[in-house]
């Protein structure tokens, strides 16, 4: 009696020591689960594909071409995260980025933390670069136009019933008179249905 005992606490805790262990499946990008309803990279990189395309396709980007010869010349300003969770903007920017300069119609320039590190290393390279190396400070290409915008959220509960709106608004700003030439906006809905036992 006392050994059958035994035998069945040493299985409860093996079955409770599995159920404990952690498992990891590797996915590709367009299979990930969405696990929590919250903000996730297939929301970043959908949302930053659609902005861009319907950027891409308005009349601003034909208007700026009659003017120049060139493509236009885009910097990321501040996209703003104000949702009530974590969101990591540089992870849309980069998608955005990406996109952007993909599309082979847009020149896109470092943003101000970046271009304060190349700045130093052109400094740098002027003190100990061999002199036919040495990338020339004063050869920065100026933006044409600055992308800015703002990632919001609407929470709505009920019970384990959630409603998880999400709302990113981007605009295109030129830098020469501060007019905008394009505004997006783009809207994820999520219904997240807790189960019994998820807070």
């Amino acid at each position: 009696m006392k050994k059958a005992r035994t035998i069945w606490i040493a299985i409860i805790m093996l079955f409770l020591l599995a159920g404990c262990a952690t498992q990891v499946d590797r996915v590709g990008p367009d299979e990930a689960d969405d696990i929590s309803g919250r903000w996730n990279d297939r929301d970043s990189r959908l949302v930053s594909e659609e902005m861009v395309d319907d950027m891409l396709q308005r009349g601003w980007l034909e208007r700026h071409n009659a003017r120049r010869d060139n493509n236009p010349t885009v910097i990321v300003g501040e996209i703003r995260n104000l949702s009530d969770e974590h969101i990591s903007t540089n992870t849309f920017i980069r998608d955005i980025e990406r996109e952007l300069i993909n599309s082979g119609r847009i020149t896109f320039v470092a943003d101000s933390g970046e271009r304060d590190a190349l700045r130093r290393e052109r400094a740098d390279q002027e003190a100990h670069a061999l002199e036919d190396t040495r990338s020339l400070a004063g050869m920065e290409l100026g933006a044409d136009y600055m992308l800015t915008g703002t990632i919001n959220t609407i929470r709505d509960v009920e019970g384990r019933t959630e409603v998880a709106y999400y709302q990113v608004n981007l605009a295109l700003t030129s830098l020469t008179d501060n007019t905008r030439v394009w505004v997006g906006q783009k809207e994820i809905r999520k219904v997240i249905r807790r189960g019994l036992f998820r807070s």
